[in-house]
């Protein structure tokens, strides 16, 4: 397994077992409130119009009217971008999260992460993770278009978008040879449905679906995101919600003397003296959270629920006393 966050296990064999306050995913602490599930949604594979129903409603949230492909999460997607085209040389955007490049290394692919966006030009393949996960980066639909024209085929990675919605490239006409992925678990804070998208047009998404297969989702997986995904309410207030929270994190950042390197209204990453030191006394407080390989300095924190901030604001004033 590669590094990644939502690693309690590692977290509880160093510092012990008890009540934690896991922060080291973006995942929202708040979930989506779960409908009640029919026994058919159990007991049956899911019809073929029952699927077509689902996907008008995934469009229909997206505000796309390119083709729909349903993975097992945004990472089931991210296994098939590999064998849509011809293997050939592809660019990552980087720093950004690691199983893009592991996926194009693992199926044979020559592969390497770049740190400057002009370099992904002349790529056969390019990665863009927009937002960009750790640093929040992003960038807008026109310049990630101007760059499809560079490209052989262009890959956007939209895992954290859901909190800028205006931004999605799927909003714009989608050139053939561009692919967006889309997490549904990281927003609705269901991570464990394991539901995500690839869009895209033509041959492309012919391809996605015929690696995707016949029954991509299950039935519950079909009824819950159909009730979270038309819920206009729910979406408005969690997005309010998220950013306020977002600010209320970086204060506390602040008091600790640790700089905001960027981040979503889902995660926040901050420059600190040593990210390790400052992981270390969060995990003393069982509060967990993520740092990376390639930063001695780095530490991104998700947002906890509006009822365990108090916990998280103990720590930080501790914290803040050593400055």
């Amino acid at each position: 397994m590669r590094d990644h966050g939502g690693n309690l296990d590692a977290a509880i064999a160093t510092f012990g077992a008890g009540e934690w306050l896991d922060l080291s995913t973006g995942i929202n602490p708040m979930a989506y409130p779960l409908p009640v599930i029919t026994d058919k949604a159990w007991q049956i594979l899911p019809t073929r119009a029952g699927q077509g129903l689902f996907v008008k409603n995934v469009a229909q949230y997206l505000q796309t009217e390119a083709e729909i492909v349903s993975f097992s999460g945004a990472q089931g997607a991210i296994q098939a971008m590999p064998f849509l085209i011809d293997k050939g040389q592809a660019r990552i955007l980087g720093p950004t999260y690691n199983e893009h490049l592991a996926a194009f290394l693992a199926a044979g692919w020559s592969a390497v992460e770049v740190s400057d966006f002009e370099m992904l030009s002349g790529a056969d393949l390019a990665v863009v993770v927009n937002p960009n996960n750790p640093t929040g980066s992003l960038i807008c639909p026109d310049t990630l278009l101007a760059l499809s024209e560079k490209v052989g085929t262009l890959v956007v990675d939209e895992s954290f978008i859901d909190t800028c919605p205006e931004m999605s490239l799927c909003r714009s006409d989608l050139p053939r040879n561009v692919v967006v992925l889309r997490s549904f678990g990281k927003f609705f804070g269901l991570a464990g449905v394991r539901l995500g998208w690839a869009v895209a047009r033509g041959t492309l998404a012919q391809k996605l679906k015929d690696r995707a297969g016949p029954w991509p989702v299950s039935g519950p997986a079909i009824e819950i995101a159909t009730a979270a995904l038309q819920d206009q309410e729910w979406h408005r207030k969690t997005r309010a919600r998220l950013a306020c929270h977002a600010g209320r994190m970086d204060k506390l950042a602040k008091s600790a003397g640790w700089e905001l390197v960027g981040g979503t209204d889902l995660f926040r990453t901050y420059e600190t003296p040593n990210s390790t030191l400052a992981q270390e006394h969060l995990a003393n407080d069982h509060i967990w959270t993520r740092i990376f390989p390639y930063s001695s300095r780095w530490i991104r924190l998700g947002l906890p629920e509006t009822s365990r901030f108090g916990r998280l604001e103990d720590s930080f004033r501790a914290l803040s006393a050593q400055i």
